[in-house]
């Protein structure tokens, strides 16, 4: 049975069709993230406090050496799920690379935060973002945010959920 010019064509279709999207699918991974801070731009200001309450400004690391930022909570599924990952690279870096926790003010203080941080032997800066300056500055689309930024003050890499390669984020700030 012979096939007309129409049906050959009908029967390419779905294939055209799934070698655009298959073509497509690495473009789509490889573009830009869809919020937060874009990738490139130069890490902010923000001002923060201490978990003791003294002012702190994320000025003080940026741009002077490699810096890892966390927007956490300790109510974080996420975040917990990043936290043995984080806990290995903050000894494998230390010396080299800054780590700064900044838990948000959602539901929680700079009192339990306190605890939860000496509980699970978080190392590095631990800051309290009370009113959201820092959160706002880094347009933090939710917590477990992790923002990579070079010696340069430039940011490297930006990745929200509890499934990051922190290994690599990292490696791309040196």
């Amino acid at each position: 049975m012979a096939l007309t010019n129409a049906t050959r064509l009908l029967r390419r279709i779905p294939l055209a069709i799934l070698a655009v999207l298959l073509c497509a699918a690495p473009a789509q991974r490889l573009r830009a993230q869809d919020s937060g801070i874009p990738v490139g731009s130069k890490a902010p200001a923000a001002t923060l406090e201490t978990l003791d309450g003294q002012p702190a400004d994320l000025a003080t690391w940026v741009g002077k050496e490699p810096v890892f930022i966390e927007f956490w909570a300790t109510w974080c599924a996420n975040c917990k799920q990043l936290e043995p990952q984080l806990l290995q690279l903050q000894k494998r870096y230390a010396g080299k690379m800054r780590f700064i926790g900044v838990s948000v003010s959602v539901n929680q203080s700079p009192e339990l935060v306190k605890r939860y941080v000496a509980a699970h032997a978080l190392q590095g800066e631990q800051l309290y973002d009370r009113k959201g300056f820092a959160t706002d500055a880094y347009e933090v689309p939710a917590t477990s945010f992790v923002v990579v930024i070079n010696a340069k003050g430039r940011v490297v890499y930006t990745g929200l959920g509890g499934k990051q390669n922190l290994a690599a984020a990292i490696a791309k700030a040196f």
